[in-house]
């Protein structure tokens, strides 16, 4: 079945939970199409697993346009979604307009999803009356990691929990249809998932509660023997079965 923004929100109401991981090229994408994932993210965590930046921060447009087009090129029925890079919308919504429509236009990818709570709220509007589909990022936001002080847990005060609440109100009233919760307690994740009536809400590290849940797919996958968030369940040790089977073949050719 074709996953599309509409099956995504019908699943909110159904109580289906929603499933969706990040992708960055085209033989992974098709694989996890197969397996059934609802929605495929290509995420700017590209910058750090598959290009060896330090962060998010040096992702560019360019880098990801490359590798939605090729996720898009793998993916039949999975919903594809493209991260927004670190200023391609925050200096004005014009750029965001562009760059978001650069996207669509350039690598088939379904919708959008960028960081930020009620200051992005005039673009998700702007976006969603286009015909831009867009998913909201709220809680960790990696993009503005220098300003929270480092990866770490949101929302833990009164006010800051409000505040997230706030913000998950405000951008489904602009018409985001799903929303990335990161790193939020799980109570307070239960909360906003309640209170929101159309848009989905996807945790990354905010407990059982949200409608959805995505993951970085090397981090699934064990792909390193490096630091991996402690929420992360892994499904697999790929790290230790690619560098067996490497150095197997570096031993068959000596």
């Amino acid at each position: 079945m074709k996953n599309t923004v509409s099956t995504l929100r019908q699943q909110k109401l159904d109580g289906d939970k929603i499933t969706m991981l990040t992708a960055y090229d085209y033989s992974t994408a098709k694989l996890m199409d197969e397996s059934g994932v609802n929605a495929l993210l290509i995420g700017d965590s590209l910058g750090m697993v598959m290009l060896g930046y330090e962060d998010t921060l040096s992702v560019t447009m360019e880098d990801m346009i490359h590798h939605t087009a090729a996720v898009a090129r793998g993916a039949k029925d999975a919903l594809v979604v493209a991260d927004m890079p670190f200023m391609s919308y925050q200096a004005s919504v014009v750029d965001g307009m562009y760059n978001a429509a650069r996207f669509l236009k350039e690598t088939g990818c379904a919708a959008v999803k960028l960081e930020g709570g009620a200051e992005v709220c005039e673009l998700v509007q702007k976006l969603t009356q286009a015909g831009i589909p867009v998913v909201g990022h709220i809680g960790l936001t990696p993009q503005s990691v220098n300003q929270l002080g480092g990866f770490k847990v949101q929302g833990k005060s009164a006010e800051a929990a409000q505040k997230l609440l706030d913000d998950a109100r405000a951008l489904e009233q602009a018409g985001a249809f799903a929303i990335v919760l990161e790193c939020v307690p799980e109570a307070l994740a239960a909360k906003v998932t309640e209170s929101l009536k159309t848009a989905a809400t996807i945790g990354i590290g905010a407990g059982k509660y949200c409608d959805g849940q995505v993951l970085v797919c090397n981090d699934l996958l064990g792909y390193t023997d490096g630091f991996c968030p402690k929420f992360v369940k892994r499904y697999a040790d790929l790290h230790s079965e690619m560098t067996a089977a490497f150095k197997a073949y570096a031993a068959d050719v000596k």
